[in-house]
């Protein structure tokens, strides 16, 4: 049996041995980023001087990524270290052990972000091509377009 540190958690787990919801969010974004590139687990992989099993851990955040891997990471992948925390929302980052153990009454109360949605391979093919749109004209009708859709989808699943 592990021994729990002091704020309940083994390693940055939480409670149920589920891993840090931070880990797994930035397992996310090098997903993204990775799959934006075009570039599989094995070139990453092999960049990086590690197995590709090593980095599909990293991207579901089974294992931590210590500070001089994401520095690596941030290189191979053309982005900054903050790219891998930006716009993490409230409810990933309240949802950190040590968020957690210091306030129990918060632990039960959030809703997981479903990252799922925004890695399926579809979602990261229309991200693909909107980056490329360089009007900013063009992306707001892209938005607006999507944004009808979506809203006609809504209206027509709550006339059923």
């Amino acid at each position: 049996m592990k021994k729990r540190s002091v704020n309940g958690s083994v390693r940055g787990r939480l409670s149920d041995g589920a891993p840090n919801p931070i880990d797994v969010y930035v397992g996310s974004r090098v997903r993204m980023r990775r799959s934006l590139l075009g570039m599989s687990q094995e070139r990453l992989a092999a960049e990086l001087g590690v197995t590709f099993q090593q980095v599909q851990k990293y991207e579901r955040g089974l294992n931590r990524i210590g500070a001089s891997r994401l520095w690596d990471l941030a290189q191979v992948l053309g982005v900054g270290v903050d790219f891998f925390y930006a716009e993490i929302d409230d409810s990933t980052s309240g949802r950190s052990p040590r968020k957690i153990y210091a306030n129990p009454e918060l632990s039960e109360d959030f809703i997981d972000f479903d990252m799922e949605t925004l890695l399926r391979k579809d979602v990261i093919t229309l991200l693909r091509y909107y980056t490329k749109l360089t009007d900013p004209k063009i992306q707001k009708t892209v938005i607006d377009l999507v944004r009808t859709l979506a809203g006609e989808i809504v209206e027509e699943s709550e006339k059923d």
